[in-house]
């Protein structure tokens, strides 16, 4: 399958051509044709993000199939989380579902979003763990005891030539008190705090961005449906053109006016159009298993996308403008410079572990051979622990911290570094496809005249079936091209929502209407 030119091969996972499409319809030449778009958003990211590509049908003849259910989501990360989903319930009869409707669903059920949200959870309980270190334990252990000791066991037989008892006992005593331990200074659990309280900062950007790529993996399968569908309706009006010259060169071999290889040759053109509706068949259907698996759809839930919205004009934005929006609104860049944090307190609370701590400890209560007869007791302690040698420990967290702190450093340069490169990037896109439309629409009105030139050549008995059929397959590139081109302008419009770090509001900013 071979890539359009301009388009990054590392983009290709699909999104292929979602997009909508103008009512174009000749029912003269019998070429009804009818593609749309629709709003869409999304890219995976952080990173989640984009694949992007038609096949040229000028050079393969053939439809491009859909990425297989459950690859990687442009953008995000690992294989199938984004793409994975926990299913819903199934709803009797056919679903209609919008792009909205999809992402509602995708915010719910997907599986990358669930399980940033457990991280959030395992963030703050971590970061309880380390706050307990500061707080008061308060802990109560009332004791009742009955006992009698055998003297003659532990070696105890006489005591100054007085022969004692081989036994004592019983006796009992009885001791209730409630115990306070509370760390007064202690540096190095205060560090370590402050350093968990970074991390579950975090871990709720994280999850920020995590429904910004959710909303890219579900716009990616969304629009590169409609694209699959817009696809049938091409190649649906490709067989009827098919079909018509067919039945014209039948007519006109039966009369005796063209050699009946004119006739084999339309044959063979109808059938090749067959076959790539069939196909385009096939995608959209696969594709739809896509989408139900990113939303969280019950396994065989019937549904129909009914979003289908034409090519919409993108108000620009400068570049300083949408780098500026970028580093303020980007969630994993905020996640990333949380983690920068994090590991500078992790470093002190390391290097904390040279100093002087302060504790406090008390119980009070009431103790005695019998409760009845318990009087009131006490105790408190004030312990200053200086370290003096730990064995190298304190060195070797240091090491690790400081390994830590460096790699937390670079992630965050190169993270901002490819917002840069996301942002110019898709402002480029955004740009050439625009104008690559521009040339598709006008591409598919010359192919279309051309096609009506031969066909009209044809039935006046001036040429074959070889110059018609070769125009029907520029008509077919033509109407390709087009596709493909407003697949990658409104993907360059859902990269550029995904960069700017505003995946949910992009959709509704950049894909307006039905």
């Amino acid at each position: 399958m071979k890539l359009p030119s301009g388009i990054p091969s590392s983009w290709y996972g699909g999104l292929r051509n979602f997009l909508g499409m103008p009512v174009i319809s000749e029912k003269k030449r019998g070429i009804p044709l009818r593609l749309s778009h629709k709003r869409a958003r999304a890219l995976l990211l952080a990173g989640v993000l984009f694949c992007g590509a038609a096949t040229s049908l000028a050079q393969t003849g053939t439809t491009p199939g859909p990425s297989a259910p459950g690859q990687t989501i442009p953008g995000t990360t690992g294989v199938s989380l984004f793409a994975s989903s926990v299913p819903d319930k199934l709803v009797p009869g056919v679903l209609p579902l919008s792009l909205q409707d999809a992402i509602d669903r995708g915010l719910k059920k997907n599986l990358g979003l669930l399980l940033s949200n457990a991280d959030i959870g395992s963030a703050r309980g971590e970061r309880w763990e380390q706050l307990s270190a500061l707080l008061p334990h308060v802990t109560a252990a009332p004791t009742v005891t009955d006992s009698k000791i055998n003297l003659a066991a532990l070696g105890i037989s006489s005591l100054d030539g007085i022969k004692i008892p081989a036994s004592d006992g019983p006796f009992s005593y009885f001791d209730a008190r409630v115990s306070v331990t509370q760390s007064l200074f202690d540096w190095k659990s205060i560090d370590a705090t402050r350093a968990a309280g970074q991390s579950l900062k975090s871990a709720g950007y994280s999850y920020k961005d995590a429904r910004d790529l959710v909303v890219l993996a579900v716009g990616y399968v969304y629009l590169q449906a409609i694209a699959d569908e817009a696809r049938i309706e091409t190649a649906q009006a490709q067989v009827e053109t098919a079909q018509a010259l067919y039945d014209q060169a039948t007519d006109q071999v039966n009369a005796g006016t063209s050699p009946a290889i004119d006739g084999l040759r339309a044959n063979v053109e109808l059938q090749t159009r067959k076959q790539q509706l069939i196909q385009a068949r096939n995608n959209f259907a696969i594709q739809k298993l896509t989408i139900a698996r990113v939303i969280g759809l019950a396994s065989g839930q019937e549904f129909e996308v009914t979003d289908k919205s034409p090519y919409q004009p993108f108000d620009g934005i400068t570049l300083d403008e949408a780098l500026k929006r970028a580093y303020v609104s980007r969630s994993d860049y905020q996640a990333a410079t949380s983690d920068v944090r994090a590991a500078e307190f992790s470093r002190k609370a390391a290097v904390a572990g040279y100093l002087p701590s302060l504790g406090f400890s008390a119980d009070y209560g009431t103790a005695g051979s019998h409760p009845s007869t318990a009087t009131q007791v006490f105790d408190v302690h004030g312990t200053l622990s200086i370290p003096i040698f730990q064995g190298g420990s304190v060195q070797g967290d240091i090491l690790q911290a400081d390994a830590r702190l460096e790699q937390s450093r670079e992630r965050l340069d190169n993270l901002r570094a490819q917002i840069d490169s996301d942002v110019r990037a898709a402002l480029l896109n955004l740009q050439s496809s625009a104008d690559e439309v521009d040339v598709a629409r006008s591409n598919i009105d010359l192919a279309e005249e051309t096609l009506a030139q031969s066909r009209d050549r044809f039935g006046a008995g001036v040429t074959d079936t070889v110059e018609v059929v070769q125009s029907q397959e520029e008509v077919a590139s033509a109407h390709e091209q087009y596709i493909a081109s407003l697949y990658s302008y409104n993907l360059a419009k859902i990269s550029l929502a995904r960069a700017l770090g505003a995946a949910e509001e992009g959709v509704k900013e950049y894909f307006k209407g039905k």
